[in-house]
């Protein structure tokens, strides 16, 4: 059995897991594609990451950015609806394309477990550092450059959504005698 990450959920049977090692994609772009999808439903994510593909819609960077520029569609580009720090948006298609594949893959996996699919939830998603890979390229005047990939590993867990549960009413509050006796006290006179 693969092993996921210490996330430990109550009720194994109620969620979908998908996982990947060695992904070769960006880590960089995976992370904030996973931080911007975090705690979306299902089909808002998809149509959210099908937007980025198009370049509807901006997909907000808040930790790796450096050298990303400042658009237009980082108004209203962070996760859920949230302007994102400094608008730093880019659209990445290939990491993108691999979380809409495994996005769909936990959803494959619920529909096999018989859960409700248009009721899931992204409880929990991750995308670590896989180990790089080292090629070589060659340059002028017979030197050899590095020629490094940064792949990544990632996984995530669906769960049906919660049922909303009806407020009860509220508990009368009992106050202590010295309490009573500040509330009956009339300020009187001026000054703060």
């Amino acid at each position: 059995m693969v092993r996921y990450s210490d996330k430990k959920l109550d009720g194994e049977s109620k969620v979908a897991k998908a996982r990947g090692s060695h992904l070769r994609v960006h880590f960089k772009h995976t992370r904030e594609v996973a931080n911007n999808i975090k705690g979306m439903e299902t089909s808002k994510a998809l149509t959210f990451m099908d937007d980025v593909l198009n370049f509807r819609r901006g997909m907000s960077f808040t930790k790796y950015t450096g050298g990303i520029g400042h658009k237009a569609q980082g108004k209203n580009a962070g996760p859920h609806g949230k302007s994102s720090p400094g608008n730093a948006v880019r659209w990445p298609q290939k990491a993108t394309r691999v979380v809409i594949d495994m996005l769909k893959n936990a959803v494959a996996n619920a529909e096999a477990k018989s859960m409700d699919t248009e009721n899931l939830i992204i409880s929990h998603i991750q995308a670590n550092r896989a180990p790089g890979g080292r090629r070589r390229t060659y340059r002028a005047h017979g030197r050899i450059g590095p020629y490094k990939s940064e792949p990544a590993h990632f996984e995530m867990i669906l769960t049906e959504k919660a049922e909303a549960v009806a407020k009860g009413e509220k508990a009368p509050v009992s106050i202590s005698r010295k309490q009573a006796a500040k509330n009956r006290f009339v300020k009187v006179g001026g000054g703060n």
